[in-house]
């Protein structure tokens, strides 16, 4: 062991979070702490066989640096965008990664590293790793909605991830919030999902809609070709004070409560854990503990006494680096199911 490094705690296990720009590495110890970390360029519209092959060379490289060796990896977790077949390891059709189509990356992945690969869903890689070492680490269930450009769901359930018997079974971005005619469209073609309300695309589109009655809004300086509307631009006009910018962050809030409401009634976990862009702020700022406070207040305006004196809703903390904490925390988990056999 080189003078002055760390010592971690063996077995070591390889996180690796796949998305349409960039793979994220990581291998952190039987503790959850990272022992290294990279990052490249996910090539999502060509062959993935060149970037699997490179992951056990550049995270070898990693962990000679900090004294371990590949050796000392038990096993790999992988988390990709959907969908998926997580029973045998293929990706589907992810939108935004045409290359990738039906690959089998599961067992290219075990091939390539020569260890035995756990594969889910990246939103629920992210979920077990804020359910093993964030927000969710007290808690022995728990789901996580992420609210980025879409609106991502993992929930986990005594060490299990939540998968469906179609690898769905967390696409909580989709349930139904809205039945009315006027319906906003949600980016999977269908009317009414949580999707299309809470997510930076929903407030976008709701933000255009109202800019019309709303001329003293200082958001339709962002409406402009040169400088496009965006939800940072909503959070940073409603931190500022904007009428219209407040209001469009407390209906957020009361669309995700109202989705939160039906999650709390078909699984009843311990805590939801707030991820991705959209948290106005978090918790370091008047406005995002006002967002979540709204969350908080619309959910249990909707759901029965006992679960709302009992609800917790917390933002995440492991940000960007939960998907490959929580892959690897998958393969960690599933590596001591199968040495306890």
């Amino acid at each position: 062991m080189p003078d002055n490094k760390k010592v971690f705690s063996l077995p070591l296990f390889l996180g690796v979070d796949v998305g349409g720009t960039n793979i994220k590495l990581g291998v952190v110890d039987d503790l959850g702490q990272t022992v290294c970390y990279t990052k490249f360029p996910s090539q999502a519209d060509q062959s993935p066989e060149p970037t699997i092959q490179q992951i056990r060379p550049l995270i070898e490289k990693l962990l000679s640096e900090q004294g371990y060796s590949f050796d000392d990896v038990a096993a790999v977790g992988v988390g990709t965008p959907g969908p998926m077949d997580i029973e045998r390891g293929r990706l589907l059709t992810p939108y935004n990664m045409p290359g990738w189509h039906h690959y089998p990356i599961r067992e290219k992945l075990q091939s390539a590293t020569g260890k035995p690969v756990t594969y889910t869903n990246d939103a629920g890689a992210a979920a077990f790793g804020e359910y093993w070492i964030g927000s969710g680490r007290q808690y022995s269930s728990m789901i996580l909605i992420t609210l980025g450009t879409g609106v991502g769901c993992g929930i986990i359930v005594q060490d299990v991830s939540i998968d469906g018997a179609h690898s769905h079974g967390a696409e909580c971005g989709h349930i139904i919030i809205d039945t009315s005619p006027e319906a906003l469209i949600c980016s999977c073609g269908k009317a009414g999902h949580l999707e299309a309300y809470a997510s930076a695309t929903g407030i976008v589109a709701r933000a255009k809609s109202a800019l019309c009655s709303h001329p003293e809004s200082t958001l339709n300086g962002s409406n402009k070709e040169s400088s496009p509307l965006s939800a940072l631009a909503v959070s940073q006009a409603a931190d500022a004070g904007d009428a219209l910018a407040l209001e469009l962050v407390k209906e957020t809030a009361e669309y995700l409560g109202r989705g939160i409401a039906t999650l709390a009634h078909i699984i009843d976990p311990e805590a939801f854990i707030l991820g991705g862009a959209v948290d106005f702020g978090g918790d370091k700022t008047p406005l995002g503990r006002s967002f979540l406070d709204g969350v908080i207040a619309e959910t249990r305006r909707l759901i029965f006494p006992v679960l709302g004196a009992e609800l917790v809703v917390n933002f995440a903390k492991l940000g960007g680096d939960a998907g490959f904490i929580g892959a690897a925390g998958m393969a960690r988990s599933q590596f001591k199911k199968s040495a306890s056999l």
